[in-house]
Parts: structure tokens; C-alpha cells; sequence
């Protein structure tokens, strides 16, 4: 017979044991469910545990803290001997004997589920840290455009900056003054012929 133990924490650990035809076994906090576990991080009816042809799952049923197999919250995990699911804070252990073992190899389908595909994938390789790229600017108007704009704001705030350090200086515009001024380069007239 399969068997469950349910640890919450601070309190003795309770061993559950069932037929290995049974299809459902219902667990949560609520009384009528066939494992009521007493904790408040689980929920009144937090999750089951179903036959599958070659062994069990375990489905979380819309519960509010989950379940999870190695730190990861999932909302199905395919149950190995030995393996612990956290049901909320609550240490749910699944344990076969070696004869339980060989009846439910015997009946694995010849095309195993996905879900047990996924869990005898190897981990996926660590994915390279992203390097900033530096893409070449778009073509088009756009760069000359902004570098323009960038030209034009450059001279006009130095043409202010000097307006301003002139107009306290001298106490007049600096418009004023270019105006003012005769032009000082003259130009000489060509020869005649």
C-alpha cells in the first residue's frame, strides 16, 4: 500500500497509507476531505492526488499558498518515491514499496506523458547573461534630423549664455551692439579692365 506522511510543521508527523487501486485521495484542511491536514497555510480543499496509469500526480485544486516540489510552485507534480511536496508549509512525503514499484512500471503506457517527459528532461542549459548591444543608428533622416536639432539648441544656448554675460557687463544688449558696429572687414573692389 502507498504511503503518505504529512508533517506540519511543529507538530508529530502523520503517516497515511491506501490501496494502490484507489483513483482520488483529496487533501486539505477541510474534515471531509481523506487527508484533513491541520495548518492554516492550507486551504479547505487544497489539492489530490490521482491515479495515472504508471503512478500517481498530484493536482493542485485551486488552492491559495500551492504546491511545490524543490521550491517551485507547479500546479501538477508527478510523484516519485521518495519525492516531498510542500502542500503550503506542510511536508507531504510519497513512499512505495519495491514491489508497488514494479506493479506500476509494468503498466506505464508505451508513450510516457509529457509531464513525465518534463520531468526526466535534464535541466536546461544556464542562459548566457545578456551583452549590451550597440546597433548601428537606423537609416534614414532620423540621426542627421536630431543631430540638427541637437546643433541648432547648441548655438542658440550659447548665443544666450553670451547675450547674458554681455548684458551684465556692459549693461546693454548684445544685439544692440552687433548692430551698432560697423562691419570691419571691407572689401576692395576689383580692378577695372
Amino acid at each position: 500500500m502507498p504511503r503518505v506522511t504529512i508533517t506540519v510543521p511543529e507538530k508529530n508527523a502523520q503517516p497515511y497509507r491506501f490501496q494502490l487501486d484507489r483513483q482520488v485521495v483529496s487533501l486539505g484542511r477541510g474534515s471531509e476531505n481523506d487527508i484533513a491536514i491541520d495548518s492554516g497555510s492550507v486551504s479547505v480543499k487544497h489539492a489530490e492526488m490521482r491515479r495515472v496509469e504508471g503512478g500517481y500526480e498530484l493536482h493542485d485544486i485551486g488552492s491559495t499558498n500551492g504546491i511545490k516540489l524543490d521550491g517551485v510552485r507547479l500546479e501538477v507534480v508527478p510523484l516519485r518515491s521518495g519525492a516531498t511536496v510542500r502542500i503550503g508549509d506542510v511536508a507531504f512525503d510519497f513512499m512505495l514499496s519495491d514491489e508497488e514499484l514494479e506493479a506500476l512500471n509494468r503498466e506505464k503506457p508505451l508513450t510516457p506523458s509529457p509531464i513525465s517527459r518534463e520531468a526526466e528532461l535534464p535541466a536546461a542549459p544556464p542562459k548566457p547573461s545578456p551583452r549590451p548591444s550597440y546597433a548601428p543608428a537606423p537609416s534614414g533622416g532620423s540621426g542627421f534630423g536630431a543631430t540638427f536639432l541637437f546643433v541648432v539648441l547648441a548655438v542658440i544656448a550659447f548665443y544666450a549664455g553670451l547675450a547674458i554675460r554681455h548684458q551684465k557687463e556692459t549693461g546693454k544688449s548684445l544685439f544692440d551692439a552687433i548692430k551698432a558696429r560697423p562691419s570691419a572687414v571691407t572689401v576692395p573692389a576689383a580692378p577695372e579692365k
